[in-house]
């Protein structure tokens, strides 16, 4: 099963590509940064996720 990590690092990933083609399409700055700093952080939270899911493996 995959780690909550993953699946919220995923989604943060996904809102924050969202965000940031809104930005484009509106011509809004602030916005598309939020969307670029919200799929960072998706993306470290995922990769997070994935090293506690290598972990829980390598225990069983």
């Amino acid at each position: 099963m995959a780690d909550h990590d993953r699946i919220e690092g995923a989604a943060k990933n996904m809102g924050g590509k969202i965000k940031e083609a809104a930005g484009k399409v509106t011509g809004d700055e602030k916005l598309k940064a939020e969307g670029r700093a919200d799929q960072v952080e998706g993306k470290v939270q995922n990769t997070v996720g994935g090293v506690k899911d290598a972990l829980k493996d390598n225990r069983h």
